[in-house]
């Protein structure tokens, strides 16, 4: 079981189940809505429990997916594409330790000048 949450513990969740190596994306819309590079792991959407949903916020960010973050803080928390049953949660909210190491990077094309990707992980130009 996996605990985490937002930056002002307005928003809370569970994940139970094994979290799945976070994968950073570089594309321009998770660029602007994390402040910088967004990294998720993917979770069955039957084991992520959000604890007080009062706070979090939902935003469509495209004709095709969502995006979750808390309406007191901010804090950028989740990426659910529609009709897939999965949510991606944000790496950077989950509490320590995770258990678990990035896996790839994505939309690499899309990422910004003023940072290299060098850690020797794949690096992907789309998905």
């Amino acid at each position: 079981m996996h605990k985490g949450g937002c930056e002002c513990g307005a928003v809370r969740f569970v994940i139970d189940a094994p979290l799945s190596p976070p994968v950073a994306c570089h594309c321009s819309q998770c660029r602007r809505t994390s402040g910088h590079v967004w990294a998720g792991t993917l979770v069955d959407d039957a084991a992520l429990t959000i604890a007080d949903e009062e706070a979090l916020r939902w935003y469509r960010s495209s004709g095709f997916a969502q995006r979750g973050f808390c309406g007191t803080c901010g804090s950028s928390l989740f990426y659910r594409m529609d009709g897939e049953g999965k949510t991606s949660v944000a790496a950077g909210a989950l509490d320590t330790p995770t258990g678990t190491r990035l896996a790839k990077h994505i939309f690499v094309e899309d990422k910004s000048d003023y940072y290299d990707i060098a850690d020797g992980l794949p690096a992907l130009d789309r998905f």
